[in-house]
């Protein structure tokens, strides 16, 4: 069993930076990859950006050079660093993992945590 716990969400203006962190629990971490994903009101949840155990990422083209995924799987820990953050960044953030693959999501999910970007 994989738990997931999200921290690091808040109100940040345009332009700004924030970094969320994602600690999971369980023995099957390492093995997986770790993703954020996003939703906001009216859409569909998204795919963020993703990062294998060796390091491999995949992002949105929304975010690409932007906001940045790591990994320490000393610390069974995700973060995804953002910066030149913009309305449209607005949504609830996911932290999942139970995938083997960057591409599509795991079976596991945090609680999400929100992220409003408003002047």
């Amino acid at each position: 069993q994989v738990q997931l716990v999200e921290s690091g969400g808040g109100l940040v203006q345009p332009g700004g930076s924030l970094r969320l962190s994602c600690a999971a629990s369980g023995s099957m971490f390492s093995r997986f990859v770790m993703g954020w994903y996003r939703q906001a009101p009216g859409k569909q949840r998204e795919l963020v950006a993703a990062v294998s155990w060796w390091g491999v990422t995949n992002y949105a083209d929304s975010v690409k050079g932007r906001f940045t995924i790591s990994r320490d799987n000393a610390k069974n820990t995700v973060y995804l660093q953002m910066n030149s953050l913009k309305p449209e960044d607005t949504a609830v953030y996911y932290c999942n993992t139970g995938s083997r693959t960057i591409t599509t999501a795991g079976n596991y999910w945090g609680q999400g945590t929100q992220v409003t970007v408003s002047s």
